[in-house]
C-alpha cells in the first residue's frame, strides 16, 4: 500500500523519501506526493496510483543506500519527469526499481548488495530555473541554470555559481547553452537563445532567499551540511531533495587551463578523450578522462579512471559528487578540452586548484 510522502520513514521508504517527509511536516515547500515503499508489490500499483489520473508527476528513486551520510548514490538510479497516465507511471516505478541493477549503480556500490528500492511519486514542478545548493561551504554555494534540474545535476551545462556569505552575494555567470523543458509533447532539450546564455539565472535577492531556505532545511535536519536540489516555478521556491554532503568540494575558482576545481587531489596519466558511450571501451585503468560532460551513466569509468576533465558542468553535479566520493581529482568546465588535449598524451591535473599541465 502507498505511503503519503509526509508520513514516509527510513525503514519503509528510504532516506530520500523520509527526509522529504520531515521537511513537509515542518512546513517547508516540498511538492506533495506518495511513496511506493520497499514492501509494496507491483501487482497493486495500477489501482493504487489511479488517483493521479493524467496529472504530470515526477517518479524518483529512494533506495536503502541512497542519500545517507556515508553514500549519496548521486544520480545512480533512474528518475523520470513529466510522466502522465497511470500505465506510464506504473512503468516508471518499475523502471526505477530495476535501475538498482544497472551497470552504473553496480559500479557505484563496488559490487555490494543490491539495495531495497522505494519509489517517490510527486507532483511535477515545471521549473523556470533550477539547480543545487550546498550549505556549510563557508556560507552557501548555489549552482543554477534555466529549465528543469537535470541540466545542472547531470553536468550538461556550465551553470551560474553564487556564493552567499553573511548576506553578501558573489556570482560567476556560466555559459548555459541548453535547457531541459516540458511541454505538451513531453521533455525536450532546447538551445538557449544567445542573449540568455550569459544572463544570470538568479537575482542576488533570490540567491539570498535560496540561502535562507537552505539554512532552514539544515536546521530542520539537525545542523549538518546539506546538498539540496531546488526549483523555481513562477515566484515559488521548491525543495526537490535534501541529503547530507558526503565530501565537501574544493573552494570555487579557476586556474591553469581555465578549469574549475571539482574534486580534491592530483593525478598524472594518459589522457583519454571520450565523447560518448561508443568510446567507453577505450578507457584503461589509470587513464584521465577528457570528455564533454559526464552524466551518471559514466559511473563505471569513474571507478577505474585516475581523474576526469570536462568541458561543461558544475562542482555540485552528480559526476563531481561521485568523483569526490571515489577520491579521484576532477577539473570541470574547461572550454574545448576534448580538442585542446590529445588522447594518449600524458597530463597532470590538480582537482584542488583546477590546474592542468
Amino acid at each position: 500500500m502507498l505511503v503519503p510522502l509526509a508520513a514516509a520513514t527510513v525503514e519503509q521508504c528510504g532516506a530520500k523519501a523520509a527526509t522529504l517527509g520531515v521537511l513537509l511536516r515542518n512546513g517547508l515547500p516540498v511538492p506533495d506526493g506518495v511513496v511506493v515503499p520497499f514492501s509494496c508489490a507491483d501487482s497493486g500499483l495500477a489501482e493504487w496510483l489511479a488517483p493521479f489520473g493524467d496529472a504530470p508527476v515526477a517518479v524518483r528513486s529512494s533506495a536503502a543506500n541512497e542519500d545517507t551520510a556515508l553514500t549519496s548514490a548521486a544520480g545512480q538510479h533512474d528518475s523520470f519527469l513529466g510522466v502522465q497516465g497511470v500505465a506510464a507511471v506504473v512503468d516508471a516505478v518499475r523502471a526505477c526499481r530495476e535501475s538498482s541493477r544497472s551497470a552504473r549503480a553496480t559500479a557505484y556500490r563496488a559490487g555490494g548488495v543490491e539495495p531495497a528500492m522505494a519509489v517517490i511519486v510527486q507532483r511535477q514542478v515545471d521549473a523556470d530555473v533550477s539547480g543545487v545548493l550546498f550549505t556549510g561551504v563557508a556560507g552557501t554555494l548555489i549552482e543554477s541554470s534555466w529549465g528543469l534540474g537535470p541540466s545542472v545535476v547531470e553536468g550538461r551545462v556550465t551553470p551560474d555559481r553564487y556564493e552567499v556569505v553573511d548576506g553578501a552575494v558573489t556570482r560567476t555567470v556560466g555559459d548555459k547553452r541548453t535547457s531541459l523543458e516540458r511541454d505538451t509533447s513531453g521533455l525536450a532539450v532546447r538551445r538557449v537563445p544567445a542573449d540568455r546564455r550569459r544572463t544570470a539565472s538568479l537575482t542576488d535577492a533570490t540567491a539570498r532567499q535560496l540561502a535562507d531556505l537552505g539554512g532552514s532545511v539544515t536546521t530542520v535536519l539537525g545542523g549538518g551540511a546539506q546538498d539540496i536540489e531546488w526549483a523555481i516555478a513562477g515566484s515559488q521556491l521548491w525543495i526537490l531533495q535534501a541529503r547530507p554532503v558526503t565530501v565537501q568540494p574544493p573552494a570555487p575558482g579557476a586556474s591553469g587551463l581555465a578549469g574549475v576545481p571539482g574534486s580534491h587531489g592530483t593525478a598524472t596519466g594518459p589522457a583519454r578523450v571520450v565523447r560518448g558511450p561508443a568510446d567507453f571501451s577505450t578507457v584503461r585503468p589509470g587513464d584521465i578522462l577528457v570528455c564533454p560532460y559526464t552524466d551518471p551513466a559514466w559511473t563505471p569509468l569513474l571507478s577505474i579512471a585516475a581523474g576526469v576533465v570536462t568541458e561543461h558542468g558544475g562542482i555540485l553535479s552528480h559526476a563531481a559528487i561521485v568523483a569526490r566520493e571515489k577520491h579521484i581529482p576532477a577539473v570541470l568546465a574547461v572550454p574545448q578540452a576534448t580538442t585542446r588535449i590529445r588522447s594518449g598524451e600524458t597530463i597532470t591535473i590538480d582537482g584542488t586548484t583546477g590546474a592542468i599541465s
